[in-house]
Parts: structure tokens; sequence; C-alpha cells
């Protein structure tokens, strides 16, 4: 290959990267949508089950004095039979630890753990795992506020699949005030949504929803509980799993209502941490995926290597434009504007047609969800330009933090309330 193509290639790969994605997300939501979702009861009629077991919802906590109250609140009005609420404060430093004995007396089902140190939400989840008596477990962040028959839906399939060792759940956004806000509604629905319906389709998911999931116990203990050296513990228990052969799915019908960053600052620490925590579990598992065991891994570890190679790709593009407006360049490596042209309506087209398969499923969940359709058009210029930059940091920041110091919680900032 001589260099002008080689230079061809890497530019070409920018701008089909994205598309190519796009459409495998579409086609995979639509046949997950067509033969799993479709004919399936609404969230808040589901269907008897068999059986009802004891199971038990875990909230690790720190610093949730304003959320803490709701959150324990809507959990007590599941309606499900049989359940118990442990929650977990992490050496909160505010008033969470009084609010959590005050709810005791108007809550019997609540069970309260207090640590004296903030030790991470991974060490949390352990603790409440140990304080827990059911081999089913719920697990929700202290912000959210779960839909009332959410548990009913996860804990569903761990009983139908001996096989399931975790289900994740569909967070929705909550607060939606602002134009950041408002844009991550067509984030979570027209992207995180579709991708995870295409990748249960083709074959494993790169990770749960540490926000909202269920596990099995024995699953947990099969393969070690969460690990306290991972910034995101959420993706390396889902890595965890699928590796030792057990089963994650992804169950729509568990709604649950959080609270997302709504400042550039907020975002970019979110989105980080988020990066960060792949590019660790790339490094930790990605040689045991590549093995003929790990073959369902395939699937989302070239996705998401891929999704590295096309985040230097647009550095390097960026860096070129840079370069070419102070030096001069050879005319196969110069960069004459990044503004969008035509490449740029194809993308803006694209991303509209990837939100309106996204309504066509959702709307079942969110009857309003066509009102925001309008807000996800600048969902390029904000999010994968954000997605980028976040990446080409996180690779050199993981490989010199990795193994240092244990994964602790900060309070990340959630936006305004609606």
């Amino acid at each position: 290959m001589s260099s002008s193509q080689f230079v061809a290639w890497v530019f070409n790969f920018a701008f089909y990267y994205p598309i190519v994605m796009a459409f495998m997300w579409m086609t995979g939501g639509i046949y997950y949508y067509r033969r799993r979702e479709r004919k399936t009861a609404p969230p808040d009629a589901p269907p008897p089950m068999a059986s009802t077991p004891f199971v038990s919802i875990l909230v690790p906590c720190f610093n949730e004095e304003a959320h803490i109250v709701d959150t324990i609140t809507a959990l007590s009005m599941q309606v499900y039979p049989d359940f118990e609420i442990v929650a977990v404060n992490d050496g909160s430093q505010d008033r969470t630890p009084e609010l959590l004995n005050g709810l005791v007396p108007d809550h019997p089902r609540l069970r309260v753990v207090h640590l004296a140190q903030n030790q991470g939400k991974a060490n949390a989840l352990r603790i409440g795992t140990l304080a827990a008596t059911s081999e089913y477990l719920v697990c929700i962040d202290s912000d959210a506020t779960l839909e009332p028959h959410a548990v009913r839906w996860m804990v569903g399939h761990l009983i139908d699949g001996p096989r399931v060792g975790a289900v994740t759940g569909n967070p929705r956004i909550r607060n939606r005030t602002t134009l950041m806000g408002r844009m991550q509604i067509g984030e979570f629905s027209a992207i995180i949504g579709l991708i995870k319906r295409a990748q249960r389709t083709y074959g494993r998911l790169f990770t749960i929803s540490g926000v909202i999931c269920a596990f099995r116990r024995s699953a947990l203990h099969d393969v070690g509980y969460w690990s306290d050296r991972m910034v995101t513990e959420d993706i390396d228990i889902s890595w965890h799993l699928q590796l030792a052969a057990w089963d994650i799915r992804y169950e729509p019908n568990a709604l649950c209502w959080i609270l997302m960053p709504e400042t550039l600052r907020g975002l970019w620490s979110q989105r980080l941490r988020w990066a960060c925590g792949g590019i660790e579990v790339l490094l930790r598992h990605g040689r045991r995926a590549l093995t003929w065991r790990g073959r369902r891994m395939w699937g989302v570890l070239a996705e998401y290597a891929l999704s590295l190679l096309w985040a230097y790709t647009m550095l390097a593009i960026l860096l070129l434009w840079l370069y070419g407006r102070v030096f001069p360049v050879p005319e196969m490596l110069y960069v004459d504007t990044i503004l969008p042209r035509w490449h740029g309506v194809v993308l803006a087209f694209v991303c509209l047609l990837q939100f309106g398969t996204s309504l066509m499923i959702e709307r079942r969940y969110e009857p309003d969800l066509a009102k925001h359709f309008y807000w996800v058009i600048w969902y390029p210029v904000a999010f994968w330009m954000l997605g980028m930059l976040t990446t080409v940091v996180a690779l050199p920041r993981t490989l010199l933090r990795r193994g240092r110091q244990r994964a602790q919680w900060i309070s990340p900032d959630r936006g305004a309330r609606a």
C-alpha cells in the first residue's frame, strides 16, 4: 500500500466508521425489538411469575442527602411480594447516615449498614452482598428512582435462565431542563439503548448499566465479586461474568430514572471515567477475550478497539489541520477545514435516522419522546467530539495510573432536578 493510499484509507475510516456502526446498531436494535420486545407486556403490566423468590435490593450510598429519601421511598413501592432493601452508607460526610436511620421506622424492609470510611462503590456492593440474604440481588444507585415493576422484570430473567448471571435495566434521563440534558435523552435512547439491543443480538454486552442491574449471587461468587481497583466496576464485572460463560441480558422494561451532569465540567469528568474504565477492562481482560473460549466477546472487543482507533484517527486529522495553518504540508496530508461539509450533512442525516429508529422502539416507554427529536441533531458535535477527546486522554492516563490505588467515590455533578 502506497503512502497516498494509506492516507486515503485513514480519512475514509474517520468518515465511514460512525456511519457503519450506526447502521449496525440500528439493524441489531430492530432485530432485537421484533424478536424479543415487540410482543412483550407493557412495563407497568408484567406477566405473572411461576415463583417469586425473596430478593435483596442493594443501595450503596455516598453523600446522598439530597436524593436518598426519594430513592428508598420508590424502592419500598416495588410491586413485588418479598424483598428487602440493604442500604450501605460508604462513609458519607453529609446527613445521609441520619436520613437513612430515620427512614428505618417507616420502611420495615430497610436495613442500613454504616461503613466508617469511603472505600468505593465496589467495596460497598461487596459489603451489601454479605449483608443480603437472597440469591438474587438488585443493585441501584442511590440517586436513582426505580419504576414499581422493575424488580419483577429483572428477576424474571434470573429465574428463567440458570446461566444468566446478570440483567441490566433501562436508564432514562430524569433532568431535562437544559440543552445538555435534552441531548442526553437522545443519547440514552438512540445510542445506548440501541447498542445494548444490538450487542445482545450479535453476542455479548460491553457493559451492564451500573445504575440499575440485577445479579445472581452464585455468579458473583464464581468470579470473585467486584474489583475495587477498577475505575468502573460495572464494566469490569460484565467482562468477568461473560468470560466465565455467564450470560448477561438486557431488560428494557426495567425502567430507572436517573440524574445526569448538565455542566461541561461534570460531563467531562463522567465520560473520562467511563473511558478510563473501558481501557482498564481492555488491558485486563483483552487477552482472555481473544481466546477461543472468549469468542463471543470478539464482537464487543473489536467494536471497542475500533472506537479507540477512530478517536486517535480524529486526533491526527485535527493536528494535521492545526499544523497546516502554520507550516506547509504535502498535499495528501493537507486538511483545509474541519467544519462539516457534505459529509457533515450525511452524518447528521444518519444521526436523525438512528434517533428515528430508536423513537419507533422506545415510544412504548416514553410516549412523548418525539418532542426531543430536534435536540438530537446536536449530538454528533457535542458527544462524538467529547467521546473522542476523553478516549485520547484516557489511554495515557490509565496506563500511568494502572493498579496504583483503590477506586473511591466522589460526589458527581447530577445537573438540575426536574
